[in-house]
């Protein structure tokens, strides 16, 4: 994702501006000195915060206000007017705030205000504490979650990588592309767990819950106790299971040392072949067609990524991948690798010198079903994705949830689901009993396309396409019986914030109205 920009534009706030030029819910985009404001009236009340979203730098200008909150047209990061707070990930950092004077009609933008410091923790003695399993999207909201609603017992962060949580759609995307350098891939620094009383394990396996004495157990043999405990594991490549699938240029693409891997053997290859049209795979094979590598694309559908956003879509998808020169071989599979080249079934050979596979995830359910916990394709949790053990919460891809907008048990392997579900794990181990209700969102990139994905629709019986597919300026609606289920976006950013707000503010969740 190309960051935002938040040159200075529009006018000097600290001058004044008559309030007859700013509508009640409106923004205004201006600046005091070399900084971008977002002036925003609410009735009498006037905020000004700063202009770009902290997450990947969108512009807010651009976004949707809502109540005290204005919302981020890119990747629906919400902040506070009031404080500047992130209030929904996938923002992490506030946004600067300023006081604003009024004297008459006209309004002035002052100083910065200062940002309040997350306060130090204080752990209870005695406690056992909290747990986060993993150290992923879930996990890492959930631990700064806890300590941002003033949690002050012990936590503790178990997580089997060897780093400290860190961008992971990134990994696909600019990073692999060689267009971010690694130092931005890191959500946190380790002083930032240090200084927040986050005690990180990393590099570490536990072996078992044991949730008669509440005590998670490492491979090394030594166990921590807990009060509550939150699994967050997230979910396991799928592997291929064919002749020459254990070769050392076969790669999938999970963590950021698959990532490190891929990126180290371009350096030497010059033909790659991806194995699966995922969102995923099509990402990968993006950046690897950046990296001036040959790219071909083998998948048994038909059209790439039909069976999630329909034939008209993922059949621009495709073109636009063409036009970037990867080449589809669809309706096929791969049946063996040797270390030149893959064998397709129709008997065509690839020649492949990197091989990607991303045919999908599964959740990394072992733990938790060795510990007697409730299962089903993923952890069932109840609305407040609390596991059959009281004490022993999920979230993230492995946590299937009571979904209210769907009306189903669903399961989603998207980075913002797994941080909202993290935040709010972390209030409910708190006590506060607060339902998930967040609707699901994702964004894929695709060179310079973006794809935003609101709500969640596994089955769907129509789509209402409304704009130009081909041009890149669409919405697609999908039906079931009637009643929307989610809603694509290409080139109407604003559009897909104004579904989500649809989808959680209707009296019937499954038909939202939008209002342009």
């Amino acid at each position: 994702m190309t960051e935002g920009t938040s040159a200075p534009t529009g006018p000097d706030l600290s001058n004044g501006l008559d309030l007859t030029h700013l509508a009640d819910n409106a923004m205004m985009l201006g600046h005091v000195g070399a900084e971008a404001v977002l002036l925003v009236r609410r009735g009498e009340e006037i905020f000004a915060v700063g202009a770009s979203c902290s997450h990947y730098h969108g512009p807010l200008s651009e976004g949707l206000v809502v109540g005290d909150t204005v919302r981020c047209p890119w990747h629906h990061a919400c902040f506070s007017l009031r404080t500047g707070e992130p209030l929904r990930p996938p923002a992490l950092d506030p946004v600067p705030c300023w006081r604003v004077e009024r004297q008459d009609n006209l309004v002035f933008v002052r100083e910065k205000r200062d940002i309040a410091p997350v306060a130090a923790p204080r752990p209870t003695a005695g406690a056992a504490g909290s747990i986060i399993l993993g150290g992923g999207a879930a996990a890492n909201s959930a631990a700064e979650t806890l300590r941002r609603e003033g949690y002050a017992g012990r936590i503790v962060m178990v997580s089997a990588d060897a780093s400290v949580p860190y961008d992971r759609p990134n990994l696909s995307k600019d990073f692999l592309a060689g267009n971010a350098p690694e130092e931005w891939i890191p959500l946190r620094s380790p002083e930032f767990y240090r200084e927040h009383g986050i005690e990180l394990h990393l590099g570490r396996r536990a072996t078992a819950i044991d949730r008669a004495s509440r005590c998670l157990e490492l491979e090394d043999g030594i166990c921590h106790n807990y009060d509550r405990l939150l699994i967050a594991t997230g979910a396991d490549p799928v592997h291929l299971n064919l002749p020459g699938g254990d070769l050392p240029h076969v790669h999938y693409l999970r963590s950021l040392a698959d990532s490190r891997a891929i990126i180290a053997k371009t350096a030497t290859a010059r033909s790659a072949v991806v194995i699966g049209a995922s969102f995923i795979g099509l990402e990968v094979a993006a950046s690897l067609r950046a990296q001036k590598l040959a790219v071909h694309v083998v998948a048994p559908e038909a059209i790439p990524m039909e069976r999630v956003m329909g034939g008209e879509i993922g059949g621009l998808v495709q073109t636009i991948h063409e036009q970037h020169g990867v080449h589809f071989h669809l309706g096929t599979t791969v049946t063996a690798i040797d270390p030149q080249s893959v064998t397709l079934r129709t008997g065509e050979k690839l020649a492949a010198d990197l091989v990607v596979v991303g045919v999908g995830v599964r959740p990394a359910l072992g733990l938790a079903e060795k510990a007697g916990l409730k299962t089903d394709r993923g952890v069932v949790v109840d609305q407040y994705l609390r596991t059959s053990d009281p004490d022993i919460f999920a979230a993230g891809d492995i946590a299937r949830w009571p979904d209210p907008h769907s009306g189903e048990n669903i399961r989603v392997e998207h980075w913002v689901v797994a941080q909202r579900q993290g935040q709010a794990a972390a209030r409910n181990m708190m006590g506060r009993n607060e339902p998930f209700d967040a609707v699901p969102f994702f964004w894929s990139m695709h060179y310079d396309v973006s794809i935003l994905y609101v709500g969640h629709a596994e089955k769907w019986d129509s789509v209402d396409i409304d704009g130009a597919v081909a041009e890149k300026n669409c919405r697609a609606t999908y039906r079931r019986n009637g009643r929307a289920l989610a809603v694509v976006t290409i080139g109407r950013d604003l559009e897909n914030l104004r579904a989500e707000l649809a989808f959680e503010t209707s009296s019937q969740p499954l038909a939202p109205k939008i209002v342009s």
